[in-house]
């Protein structure tokens, strides 16, 4: 059997925050081809991963996305992202819906496993996990998409990381306004 991968997709602004000062997530750019760019995502994924505050965020709107936006995007991610199996970590989540496990412990040994059973996740946005991961070497691709914004301060993507190399596997533009950076470990 085949092993999976682990995908860490993050949009960040230009000065490299994943949010504001304030938590702000009003930001990112997601247009066509963007948006093109998530299904092939989809393709791609088995499962998606979060941590705890990301997947608040997108439990909070994808399951009503229908009721709460005529963006073309969100309709068509909304039933896939309802569907998909989920893990989310943390600790202290006690339920979760939407096709949902809690992973609140081992978190790298439970994920080697997903990915030795040949599942492909995607780990949508959060710094915190992705910085776990990564030290356990569990992250097999970053795919950071860097959007037209300085934010001055916030969250930044990697959060005290100890140096790692990175080889560029593509750099490209979407919708004329964000590029998305694709590295795997050097």
């Amino acid at each position: 059997m085949a092993t999976g991968k682990l995908i860490h997709f993050v949009a960040q602004t230009v000065d490299g925050y994943i949010e504001g000062p304030e938590g702000e997530f009003d930001w990112p750019v997601m247009e066509s081809e963007l948006s093109d760019h998530g299904q092939e995502l989809n393709k791609f994924a088995d499962a998606f991963l979060y941590g705890r505050k990301v997947w608040d965020m997108m439990s909070g709107f994808w399951p009503r996305a229908e009721e709460l936006s005529d963006d073309p995007h969100d309709l068509r991610f909304a039933p896939f992202w309802r569907e998909i199996p989920k893990y989310v970590v943390s600790r202290t989540l006690e339920k979760a819906d939407w096709n949902t496990r809690i992973i609140k412990d081992d978190v790298a040994g439970q994920i080697t496993r997903l990915k030795e059973s040949g599942t492909n996740l995607v780990l949508f946005g959060g710094s915190t996990l992705a910085a776990h991961l990564t030290e356990h070497g569990l992250i097999d691709e970053y795919q950071i998409s860097v959007h037209p914004v300085v934010l001055g301060g916030g969250r930044p993507t990697f959060l005290d990381p100890a140096r790692f190399d990175l080889d560029l596997v593509e750099a490209k533009t979407y919708d004329g306004k964000v590029v998305l950076l694709r590295y795997t470990r050097a």
